[in-house]
């Protein structure tokens, strides 16, 4: 016999995962759907504890996708909202840099003037001190451009105050293993504690916004019609010399890095596009894609980083490193030719009432609340029947 409740009161909506999307998602229904009973399921002990956090901490503004004009528009749309927004997370004292490199570069440094102007994202050439960082055989051009960071100990901050704000009930250290079709209620969110405590949640509407673990539900939960890419990946923090301490880098377009400035620990991040993977495999629901994280030897690969790093900026040399971040990075298999980052946004039309919701990038955000205006959203009545 179950442990919880057969007959449980009925919630509008129950949304999975504590990340910035599960968090925004939630605020949102419940301040602007007026949907009064909204539950968050967060397996962590807080919010935005992992993808959200383990990341490059950019904000976008297009320069970074010359192969997918429609990410690259899009972030060039939505950077100046999430600006207005999110200006307490927002970190703009900084010099932003993109390098074009001379060999093994998918675009030029005229290409990618082209490309800046047809997305309308301000570019001008770097300074003669600036760009006299660079090693100049190996890169063909420097560019000062318009890019930010973002504090995610400041987006957890607020995503605590809307979410209690906002009557939000938060469930943590608690993690749903199946979506059922309901007896009473169209869905049922099936959870199970820490501590091993079964629950069941009856609701009219679930998101699965549980980022790599999209996949990893039970029950009548159909999995997302989308290939998933699943990376485990490693970001390495930074204590850059105070020639650099200013600056976040990019050289593109291929197989380079970036440095970025890490707001939530005052350090930068050092990313790799050839050594910040470090086991890839296509999604299956058979394998947890955190259980495999837990079980990874986290070897470091900050030296052959900094390695490759420094023949382009041999001041990096003088870094100190401080530590790794390593996530589960998941990424659509269609997009993996152009680089592309769009939203999955998928509506199980064998499970109704259930979404399944994927970010590329935090500023997507804005794609994903579009796409929810066009949706019709019922709550349940005064007391609690659906």
């Amino acid at each position: 016999m179950p442990d919880y409740d057969p007959d449980p009161l009925c919630q509008d909506a129950v949304v999975i995962g504590g990340g910035f999307y599960g968090a925004a998602i939630a605020v949102y229904l419940a301040g602007q759907r007026g949907l009064k009973r909204v539950v968050l399921v967060e397996q962590e002990s807080a919010l935005m504890t992992r993808a959200s956090y383990n990341n490059q901490a950019r904000v976008h503004n297009g320069y970074h996708y010359p192969r997918s004009f429609t990410t690259a528009y899009r972030s060039r749309v939505n950077l100046p909202k999430f600006v207005r927004d999110w200006p307490l997370a927002i970190k703009q004292d900084f010099t932003k840099l993109y390098a074009i490199a001379r060999r093994n570069s998918k675009v030029t440094a005229r290409q990618f003037e082209r490309f800046c102007r047809d997305i309308g994202a301000s570019i001008q050439p770097a300074d003669p001190g600036l760009k006299a960082l660079f090693e100049p055989r190996l890169i063909e051009d420097v560019y000062r451009v318009e890019e930010y960071a973002f504090d995610t100990a400041q987006l957890s901050s607020w995503a605590a105050r809307e979410l209690q704000d906002s009557c939000v009930q938060i469930r943590y250290q608690t993690r749903v293993t199946s979506i059922l079709k309901g007896a009473q209620a169209p869905l049922q969110v099936v959870m199970q504690t820490s501590q091993g405590h079964q629950d069941v949640i009856a609701c009219r509407y679930v998101f699965n916004c549980t980022y790599s673990g999209l996949n990893q539900m039970a029950g009548d939960f159909p999995g997302v019609s989308a290939g998933l890419k699943q990376e485990i990946t490693e970001m390495a923090l930074m204590q850059l010399p105070a020639s650099l301490s200013d600056l976040g880098i990019t050289v593109m377009d291929g197989p380079f890095f970036s440095m970025m400035p890490f707001p939530a620990r005052g350090l930068h991040t050092l990313s790799h596009v050839r050594y910040t993977p470090h086991l890839h495999w296509n999604d299956q629901q058979e394998i947890n894609p955190y259980q495999r994280l837990d079980r990874y030897e986290r070897d470091t690969r900050v030296d052959r980083m900094l390695r490759d790093v420094g023949r382009y900026i041999p001041e990096v040399l003088k870094a100190k490193y401080i530590d790794s971040l390593f996530e589960v990075k998941t990424v659509l298999l269609k997009n993996e030719s152009d680089d592309g980052r769009p939203i999955l946004f998928e509506r199980h039309l064998e499970l109704p009432g259930c979404y399944s919701v994927l970010g590329g990038k935090i500023d997507n955000i804005y794609d994903v609340l579009e796409t929810l205006e066009a949706e019709k959203f019922f709550g349940s009545d005064n007391q609690g029947k659906c």
